[in-house]
């Protein structure tokens, strides 16, 4: 008789995320305390002490820090081995898949080819040499895509086979509405549609390690392998999926015209802006206002699902904010499953969002899933160099990534601006 499932409480993973919660709690409330003393003391002396100003720096990267902890701590129970050999139930072609390419990664092109059920598999080296890497660690590395390249984790990723995705969009819908069994219908309107073909372009990595790792029988070259190419490949794929230009790379949301007329007004394939009616920050008078404008310029529709973007040293200036009540906008998820929040959406981070400056679209908000789409070709490709840069063994790996904005009405922009 196997015995019960012990309750969350009860488990060690729990208690770590109890922990952060509570010291995660403590910090926002030092925070808070601190910034109501800066606020009193600017609104006596004009200005704030030095010392005050350097604890409130700290306090948010604290705070920063501790949300991090606690999605990682929150994640980890549940998060998947990256790689790692096949299973023991697993389908023997994936086995035998996993076997090639770890003898290729570790031995190069000693590995034994003749044999029957690794002569199918060497089809796919293409003419450079290389070979795509497993099904497995495909899946890998895309799990820890989406875990560290922040547009991921709230656009739409779509898989294609071929060199080519496009999307039809309605940019407006057809004419409809309320009649009679018996009375007459006006004629519809056709809807028109925009066609939308997010640019693809080849993203490369080219991790090294030593023969010595790879001979190494402890050493989980799949893993190693999963985590270097993710880490490189989300560092460049979410600075283009923000402000690419889409010359051989995604095309970024930021990239997009820009226009501060709303929905009904707009062409096709611009994003909205609101201005926050001063250069280079916030409006002195009512700085929440402009936030609140954000929010309620999106559709109703697409507010369900929407989130804010920006970079942590714009959160650092918003998590001072207050609206009309003295209560802060942002608060720490100090509730099971329930993220920090921006006036109650999820704030992404992104290193690749502009900073506050004069002019600049420093916060963005949407429904990032139905604004913007990712399109990643299937089949991550890995060329073993063992003689260009002695005695490290490169692999240089190749994959397909486009992206781009799918719904102009689902992205709006906080433009740092007078008007």
């Amino acid at each position: 008789m196997t015995s019960a499932t012990p309750p969350l409480s009860d488990r060690p993973a729990m208690a770590e995320v109890k922990a952060t919660v509570d010291r995660l709690g403590q910090a926002f409330e030092a925070f808070k305390q601190t910034n109501d003393r800066a606020e009193i003391e600017r609104s006596l002396r004009g200005q704030t002490d030095a010392l005050v100003d350097a604890k409130l720096g700290r306090l948010s990267q604290e705070i920063d820090r501790l949300d991090r902890e606690l999605k990682s701590v929150t994640d980890a129970a549940s998060r998947p081995a990256l790689a790692g050999p096949a299973a023991p139930g697993d389908d023997a072609g994936r086995a035998h898949a996993h076997a090639f390419f770890e003898g290729y990664v570790r031995r190069g092109r000693d590995t034994d080819l003749t044999r029957p059920e690794f002569k199918a598999l060497a089809t796919d080296s293409d003419a450079d040499g290389g070979y795509a890497v497993p099904e497995e660690l495909d899946r890998a590395i895309d799990r820890r895509l989406r875990a560290i390249s922040p547009v991921r984790q709230v656009a739409t990723v779509v898989q294609i086979g071929s060199g080519d995705y496009k999307k039809l969009i309605s940019d407006r819908g057809a004419v409809s509405g309320w009649v009679g069994e018996t009375d007459p219908r006006a004629e519809t309107e056709a809807p028109s549609f925009a066609e939308v073909a997010p640019p693809l372009g080849e993203l490369y990595a080219n991790p090294a390690a030593t023969q010595t790792m790879l001979d190494d029988a402890f050493f989980d070259v799949a893993a190693w392998l999963a985590d270097d190419l993710a880490d490189e490949f989300a560092e460049r794929e979410s600075a283009a999926f923000v402000a690419g230009d889409g010359a051989n790379k995604p095309r970024g949301f930021l990239d997009q015209p820009t226009s501060g007329t709303k929905d009904s007004v707009r062409a096709f394939g611009t994003v909205q802006y609101l201005a926050t009616g001063t250069a280079g920050g916030f409006a002195t008078d009512a700085p929440a206002d402009r936030l609140f404008d954000l929010v309620y310029a999106l559709k109703a529709g697409h507010r369900a699902e929407a989130a804010f973007m920006m970079t942590a040293a714009t959160l650092a200036a918003v998590r001072k904010i207050k609206d009309g009540d003295g209560q802060y906008l942002w608060s720490p998820g100090l509730d099971a499953g329930q993220p920090a929040g921006l006036l109650g959406f999820p704030v992404v981070e992104s290193a690749h969002m502009p900073e506050i400056a004069a002019g600049a679209d420093a916060i963005a908000f949407g429904n990032f899933r139905r604004g913007y789409t990712i399109t990643d070709r299937l089949g991550t490709r890995v060329l073993r160099d063992p003689y260009t840069n002695k005695p490290f063994v490169h692999f240089y790996t190749t994959k397909r990534v486009g992206g781009a904005v799918t719904d102009s009405e689902a992205i709006k922009l906080l433009r740092f601006a007078g008007s």
